[in-house]
């Protein structure tokens, strides 16, 4: 069954060579089709500008621009066609050769979405929540300063898990499980998961292992005081917000999910193998 796509915004780094370019060609190509285009086009961090009536998302770029597109389109059901235009996409399946294939693929019905959970991170100080932010990939409290190492207490649900003295948290997605925290030494999982993981960041304590747990539980994070640093939160390695001691930060699954939509030529697995240089053979 076809389906109707009245407004299309386009999302472009035009760091990339190739963006502004291809931001022009799909546009032309929308307004041809009698589908309204909202070219955006940003060099550096980007404004968040308006969604208002958009029913479709082109993401060209990296990783880093799918993840601030599912951060800007949140709560809308907004599906995203992400080209890579980068060197190491995970979230970037398709081609700058392929978006006009796909795209026809998704609007004819042929093609489907990949429904990522999008984690939901709170911040509360003096019995006040006083931010609230959404992320595709991770949120990582650490250090902002020469001293790395900070001092965590970590409860799941209402269960207390203990302490880390550590250089920080990272609590990721499934789909972020290849970003950040694989690097330090997480799993990965199947980006459609519906899970969490709580992975410390070189403890000081060697049996503080990573944790994969539920999606439907809650992890809350309280920042020790007097700590020897300042402490950070990032969202997605984009965002930035400082903490203070005494402050509680929880982290859980959003109630809506970033919607990628799906390539014909190739799954996750087959990119994973592919980024991560797996042959796959005997002598692998």
């Amino acid at each position: 069954m076809e389906r109707l796509i009245r407004k299309v915004l386009i999302i472009a780094n035009l760091q990339k060579p190739a963006a502004a370019v291809l931001m022009d060609e799909i546009a032309l190509f929308l307004q041809e089709q009698g589908i309204d285009a909202i070219p955006f086009g940003f060099f550096g961090k980007p404004e968040d500008i308006s969604t208002e009536g958009v029913d479709f998302a082109f993401s060209l770029g990296g990783d880093g621009t799918v993840l601030y597109a599912a951060r800007l389109l949140d709560n809308l059901g907004v599906p995203i066609l992400a080209v890579n235009l980068g060197n190491f996409g995970f979230l970037t399946e398709i081609s700058s050769c392929e978006w006009r294939e796909v795209f026809e693929g998704y609007r004819q019905g042929g093609l489907g979405l990949s429904r990522r959970v999008m984690l939901k991170v709170i911040v509360e100080r003096g019995g006040k929540r006083i931010m609230t932010f959404s992320g595709l990939n991770d949120a990582v409290i650490s250090a902002n300063g020469m001293s790395k190492v900070v001092e965590l207490d970590l409860r799941l649900n209402h269960n207390e898990l203990g302490s880390y003295r550590a250089d920080g948290v990272i609590v990721a997605t499934p789909t972020g499980s290849t970003a950040y925290s694989v690097a330090a030494g997480g799993p990965i999982l199947d980006p459609e998961m519906e899970a969490l993981i709580i992975n410390p960041i070189c403890p000081f304590t060697l049996s503080n292992r990573p944790l994969v747990v539920s999606g439907n539980d809650v992890a809350q994070i309280n920042v020790k005081k007097d700590q020897r640093t300042d402490i950070i939160l990032s969202i997605d390695g984009q965002e930035v917000f400082p903490l203070q001691g005494g402050d509680l930060v929880f982290f859980e699954k959003s109630h809506s999910k970033a919607l990628l939509v799906r390539s014909d030529r190739r799954n996750f697995f087959e990119v994973l193998r592919s980024k991560l240089n797996w042959s796959g053979g005997s002598d692998a």
